[in-house]
């Protein structure tokens, strides 16, 4: 009984130790609005005060000096990722970019081995599209890490403001090929239906896959 006892007690106190950590990293990330989001540096790009208040925006210029290398520090540990449809990307996109307009391309970034630093969200407009599927990230993120928060394996990410429209008018130079394509583009109004489409059916798959699995666990 005395051993069960001390076990208990032991548990009690790593829980309330736990608790006090997770507290404290609460604290830091509400107090200081300039560190990462696992608490462990800064961020490395300045930011901007962009729509959406809860993520950390960057300007088109940032993501120009990022692309000409005048952030050493980061060298090319990041990854652009464009939320928009295939046929947007097609038609022109941030050099180095990579499509990712459905979550399955989210769920595959989290399992990466070797992860970039930093991740860099757009769409068109940077709204909803790119803004949805970072918000999803991040609680995909904090999902797998519950047992060690506030660690991440993606915990610098930012929204590129005002989004491929706005770098595109900046700057056409770090675009391939040089061109802009709208999503409501009349001449691909087709396409549009299908991407949408897909993107609502793989949506439904994933809940469906997430009720099963609550069902086998509870």
């Amino acid at each position: 009984m005395v051993q069960v006892r001390n076990e208990e007690i032991k548990e009690e106190i790593n829980e309330r130790q736990e608790d006090e950590r997770i507290k404290s990293a609460v604290e830091r990330l509400s107090d200081d609005v300039e560190l990462i989001s696992d608490c462990s540096r800064p961020y490395s790009l300045p930011t901007v005060c962009g729509k959406h208040k809860d993520l950390k925006s960057i300007s088109p210029q940032t993501v120009e000096d990022l692309l000409n290398g005048k952030y050493t520090t980061i060298d090319n540990n990041y990854m652009i990722l464009d939320c928009r449809y295939p046929y947007e990307y097609d038609g022109g996109h941030i050099q180095g970019a990579v499509n990712t307009y459905i979550k399955d391309s989210i769920d595959n970034l989290l399992q990466l081995q070797d992860k970039p630093r930093i991740l860099i969200f757009h769409c068109e407009f940077s709204s909803p599209r790119a803004p949805t599927l970072l918000r999803y990230l991040r609680s995909q993120d904090r999902l797998l890490n519950s047992d060690n928060y506030p660690s991440l394996y993606y915990p610098e990410v930012y929204i590129l403001d005002g989004g491929y429209k706005a770098f595109y008018e900046h700057t056409q130079n770090l675009c391939e090929p040089r061109d802009y394509i709208q999503m409501l583009d009349p001449k691909f109004s087709e396409e549009l239906s299908i991407f949408q489409s897909k993107k609502s059916r793989g949506n439904r798959s994933r809940e469906e896959k997430i009720r099963k699995l609550r069902v086998i666990r509870f």
